[in-house]
């Protein structure tokens, strides 16, 4: 539930090496930072606006579109035809995948994101792992920062998993989609094919090809008026 497999195609990242190992899929967020020392050349491939503004330690791939106004600090790699739209925030630790787009103010922080990854609009994407085809709706916050002390831990059941990351945001397996304002608290984990609704706040793992459903009832009143 967990592990590489059983979340991501692995033939649909250029960067399965920072994957390897059978153990929790989170233990690759630490070694992203090593990762990109190790294999990142600084090429730009991309038609990039002038009033975009790129870090020295920066791939951007054939293809690539960066709008004006994004923003890439680098350390980064992203693959072909991808978009980076005005207003995008890529902070360091960055790998992005073909075929991906990252909208208009997102904020994406020590991430991986398979190819054909959507974060199109309003995200925040920290400490985490995003699959072939997973799509965040507009606004959905991926929060990876516990306000209390100690590791982030992962529920499932009754039981809660120490995985040893102060800072681990989630895990979004293939093909998952998450609805628009939807909240992941840290150490979520959402299986392949799975649906979040939108405004749901969710914590814990959900199993994949399951809906996540937020019904919050709504009241309906007739409205009154003073006389004038």
């Amino acid at each position: 539930m967990f592990t590489v497999a059983d979340l991501f195609d692995l033939s649909q990242t250029e960067h399965a090496a920072l994957l390897e190992g059978d153990g929790p899929a989170w233990e690759a967020l630490p070694r992203i930072s090593d990762y990109l020392a190790a294999n990142l050349q600084p090429a730009n491939h991309a038609s990039v606006s002038p009033n975009a503004v790129i870090g020295e330690n920066v791939f951007l791939g054939e293809g690539t579109m960066v709008e004006p106004g994004a923003f890439i600090e680098g350390p980064a790699i992203i693959g072909a035809n991808s978009q980076i739209r005005h207003g995008a925030y890529i902070r360091p630790n960055v790998i992005i995948g073909d075929n991906c787009v990252i909208g208009n103010s997102c904020e994406l922080k020590n991430v991986l994101l398979f190819n054909d990854c959507h974060v199109p609009h309003f995200n925040y994407v920290g400490d985490s792992i995003l699959g072939h085809h997973a799509h965040l709706g507009a606004g959905v916050v991926l929060s990876n920062f516990k306000s209390l002390p100690g590791n982030v831990t992962v529920q499932l059941g009754d039981e809660k998993i120490d995985t040893g990351l102060r800072k681990f945001g989630a895990l979004i397996g293939d093909h998952a989609e998450l609805g628009c304002n939807s909240v992941l608290n840290p150490g979520s984990i959402i299986g392949r094919r799975s649906v979040v609704y939108p405004n749901a706040n969710w914590r814990g793992v959900l199993a994949a090809d399951r809906i996540a459903k937020h019904r919050g009832e709504m009241e309906i009143v007739e409205r009154t008026f003073k006389d004038q």
